[in-house]
């Protein structure tokens, strides 16, 4: 992977410079929480571009291993890539204009210019999206070597797509506050800006839908990594299309997680308080996963086995104690 990014990195620029410039950010916004001790909704007003930032470190990062994987140039995806980059930027402008300004980015539609700068974020958002998806479509289209890395690839962006897309009820009119120029909310049942969790934020009082959002999107980092590490501690007892098998059960599952965590933020309960019926899914999720996974690994068992030791079919000896069984016609 190495070797990849050093010969193929400079075929994507902006993204490389994107990247370096959220990595510089995030190390601004840090100075910036503990220098600046305003508090906007609850939280350091340099909190959320510093998770923003790191969130499209990871993200661009990413896609630069990615795009290094291609074996010939896409046009597709280094344009979708180029457009991403693009909307990042848009989206990373307005968030530490606002709080340039000390107010909000999301939900702002408070004043005529607040309400432009978060249709634009909004707008922004969508292309994103649909630039995503293109780059997914143009990396599946290419050979990647072996199966399980393909598998993993394709997971991960399914992952991070509904990642995206598990943060839409977040902007639908049900979730606008009673409260006016306030156009959307990450919590369910409380007020943005309560009591949360460390550094995340994520409410302790009511449902928080940035949980599934969070979860979902870097399903695109865990599931590369967890090929990387069956390959490298497993790859020795666990053939390609095993390993494949256990991705696409470890990825099925965590999609059923990410939606799962959006259920229970939609029903307005905190990630550490579940209810009985959502424990009840999450333990039957559990026990269905395993179970499939037990089930994959089984079937590897049974396979080695039997090319180990084929049966013995009619015409065959065997022996059995210190004699000689012959079967079939004499």
């Amino acid at each position: 992977m190495t070797d990849n990014l050093s010969r193929r990195a400079y075929r994507h620029r902006p993204l490389m410079v994107f990247v370096s410039a959220m990595a510089v950010l995030a190390v601004v916004c840090a100075v910036g929480i503990v220098a600046d001790q305003r508090v906007l909704t609850g939280a350091p007003i340099w909190l959320k571009p510093f998770k923003f930032s790191v969130s499209f470190v990871l993200y661009g990062g990413t896609l630069v291993w990615l795009l290094s994987l291609l074996r010939r140039r896409s046009r597709v995806a280094e344009w979708a890539v180029t457009v991403v980059v693009a909307m990042g930027v848009v989206e990373m402008c307005i968030i530490v204009g606002q709080v340039i300004r000390g107010t909000t980015s999301h939900y702002n539609e408070t004043s005529t210019f607040n309400a432009v700068l978060w249709q634009l974020m909004g707008a922004a958002i969508m292309v994103l999206f649909v630039a995503h998806v293109a780059i997914g479509v143009a990396v599946l289209r290419q050979p990647i070597a072996g199966r399980a890395g393909r598998y993993a690839i394709g997971l991960g962006l399914g992952l991070a797509a509904l990642g995206m897309l598990v943060a839409v009820p977040m902007t639908m009119p049900g979730q606008a506050p009673v409260i006016e120029g306030i156009a959307g909310a990450h919590s369910v049942g409380v007020p943005d800006g309560g009591p949360g969790l460390p550094l995340v934020g994520w409410s302790t009082t009511g449902g928080d839908l940035r949980i599934g959002h969070f979860v979902g999107l870097h399903g695109m980092q865990v599931l590369p990594i967890l090929a990387l590490l069956l390959s490298r501690f497993a790859g020795g007892w666990l053939d390609e299309r095993t390993r494949a098998r256990l991705l696409l059960v470890v990825g099925v599952g965590y999609g059923a997680v990410t939606m799962l965590l959006t259920w229970q933020a939609l029903r307005g309960q905190p990630l550490l308080r579940p209810d009985t019926l959502t424990l009840a899914a999450a333990a039957a999720l559990a026990v269905t996963t395993v179970a499939a996974a037990g089930a994959v690994l089984a079937r590897h068992r049974f396979s080695a086995a039997t090319v180990e030791h084929p049966p013995t079919g009619p015409g065959e000896q065997r022996a059995t104690g210190g004699s000689t069984v012959t079967s079939g016609r004499r």
